[in-house]
């Protein structure tokens, strides 16, 4: 359910915490989730996304909070901005739900591919 996402971001939140991250935002809506941190240097980032996806599945069936949640997809997408881009994304962050009445989020992720100049395959995308 849609009141039971910031249960989820919270502990979400205390597992970047934990690998000594900095979370500045997480947010989401039904089929993807979006975080904005600082990835401490001694964290890799497939290790950081790994233990997320693990922990949070583990919560997500002890806790029962998402009835319909069969796991995370395989795959995850991870971009690198400037510092001084933090207050555009925090609020780009924020604002997930409004932000996807508009653009789907194949359309987003293929549009932040393009973006960062990403060569991409939409096959694989799948």
């Amino acid at each position: 359910m849609k009141s039971d996402r910031p249960e989820l971001f919270r502990y979400i939140f205390g597992i970047l915490r934990n690998k000594r991250c900095h979370p500045y935002r997480i947010n989401g809506v039904e089929d993807h989730i979006h975080i904005l941190t600082h990835l401490h240097p001694s964290v890799s980032l497939s290790g950081l996304v790994k233990d997320i996806k693990l922990a949070s599945n583990e919560h997500i069936k002890t806790t029962d909070i998402f009835n319909n949640f069969h796991g995370w997809q395989s795959g995850y997408g991870a971009f690198t901005y400037s510092i001084k881009e933090k207050e555009r994304l925090v609020t780009y962050i924020k604002n997930q739900e409004e932000h996807h009445r508009r653009i789907t989020f194949w359309d987003e992720f293929i549009e932040l591919l393009r973006e960062h100049d990403i060569k991409f395959d939409e096959r694989y995308l799948l």
